[in-house]
Parts: structure tokens; C-alpha cells; sequence
């Protein structure tokens, strides 16, 4: 049995019983093929306010996941140029912000809806795509619903998403549940991925990878990179 399938962030708050629970769901852990990473929602409005602690800016800035956000920066960065070395395919998601095209909200909960403002909605210059990437817009939580998200995946064959972004209990957890629902092997990048909250962060990575992906580290991830790399070079 894989000795590093428990060795992620949320060994501090999962008990002996709870592991004890899920200790079926242990497996080896690896990389599928034809893979392409998925950038979930890496636009301004989630690093409003800059690295606080976002209690400090839930009054200013409610989107924002500051100190969280800025952390997975230069990780997402080294992740996102490993992936345009090995030739991955390389797909961002974003808010759908065209005023026509939105359906109203789904009133779920009292949560504020301020104004869209796209800007609020553009990616990060660290993240900036380039030409040949596909930008997808969306309007739900999960990337798949309501976009041509699966027919380009389709179309280019692809059979692993490598999946990094925001927030993990939100929008990553949609979109993977729907890709492994899909059929994909699902490969969350921990450092690569944030939320408001370290513990609904840490929480949902432990659900998710024991029921719907493998949650790797990126330096595990950079490795297998680094190996496409080679393998295309010879």
C-alpha cells in the first residue's frame, strides 16, 4: 500500500478513526496520460485586498482569498510553465460576465451579489494565457456545465485533467466531481489549489481524494512533467 497516500495538508485535523474509516480507499497513486491542465478561476477579485487574512477582508473584499491566493502563486507558475514545456493543452475558466448571456442567481442563500464588474474577472498577469490557450466562461460552479468544455477535451483526446485553482470547495470540487463523472482521471495540485478557508481547503481535499481524484504534490507533478518533456525530446 502507498505509504504517501495520507501525506498531504490535512494530516493536522483527520483523527486515527476517521482514517481508519476510509483506509479502503487507499491506492497507488499516478499521473494518467494525455493530460491537459485546467486553471479554475484565477481572475482578480479572489486577491482583492492583497495577502490578509480573509477574515480581515471579508467586509471590503468577500471574494477575496487573500493570503491564501497569493500563496499559490509561485507554485501555479512553476506548474503552468512545466505544462507548456511538455506541450500540454492549457484551458482557464472564468465568470461569464455578458449581461445577456447570464441567468439569474440561484437565491440558495442570502449570499451578497454586488454588481459584475469584468474586470473582477480577468486573469491574473501572472497567469496571463497565450495564443493557443482556450478561455472558457462559465456561469455555475463546475467548468463542465453549460460550456464546450467536454468537446474540446474530446476532441483533443485528452484522458487526464490536472487541475489547479479556486476554491477547492467550491469550483474545483464541481468541476472535478463532474470531470470524474466524465470519465477522467482527475489529478488536483495541493499547493496549486486555495479556498477562504484552510479548513474547508483542507477538508474537501481529503473528501475528494478518497472518493473522486488523486491529490499530488507539485513537485510530483513537475517530475512527471519533466519526464513528457524528455520523452518528446528523444
Amino acid at each position: 500500500m502507498n505509504s504517501d497516500f495520507e501525506d498531504h495538508c490535512w494530516q493536522d485535523i483527520v483523527t486515527p478513526d476517521i482514517l481508519e474509516v476510509y483506509a479502503h480507499y487507499k491506492r497507488k497513486i499516478a499521473i494518467g496520460p494525455r493530460a491537459a491542465l485546467l486553471a479554475i478561476d484565477l481572475y482578480e477579485c479572489v486577491y482583492a485586498g492583497g495577502p490578509k487574512p480573509p477574515a480581515e477582508l471579508a467586509k471590503s473584499h468577500p471574494n477575496s482569498c487573500g493570503k491564501y491566493a497569493y500563496a499559490a502563486i509561485e507554485p501555479t507558475q512553476r506548474l503552468f510553465a512545466a505544462a507548456r514545456a511538455a506541450s500540454l493543452p492549457i484551458f482557464y475558466s472564468t465568470g461569464d460576465t455578458r449581461a445577456a448571456s447570464r441567468p439569474n442567481f440561484i437565491a440558495a442563500t442570502k449570499r451578497n451579489r454586488p454588481p459584475v464588474n469584468p474586470n473582477d474577472y480577468a486573469i491574473r498577469p501572472e497567469f496571463k494565457p497565450q495564443t493557443g490557450d482556450v478561455i472558457i466562461t462559465k456561469q455555475r460552479a463546475s467548468v463542465f456545465f453549460g460550456t464546450p468544455l467536454i468537446a474540446h477535451l474530446t476532441q483533443l483526446g485528452v484522458q487526464t485533467l490536472i487541475v489547479c485553482g479556486e476554491s477547492t470547495s467550491g469550483c474545483v470540487r464541481a468541476t472535478a466531481v463532474d470531470a470524474y463523472s466524465h470519465g477522467f482521471q482527475v489529478v488536483l495540485v495541493e499547493e496549486c489549489c486555495f479556498d477562504r478557508s484552510l479548513l474547508s481547503h483542507k477538508v474537501n481535499l481529503f473528501d475528494m481524494h478518497h472518493k473522486y481524484v488523486d491529490v499530488v504534490h507539485i513537485d510530483q507533478v513537475l517530475a512527471h512533467l519533466d519526464g513528457l518533456k524528455v520523452k518528446k525530446a528523444s
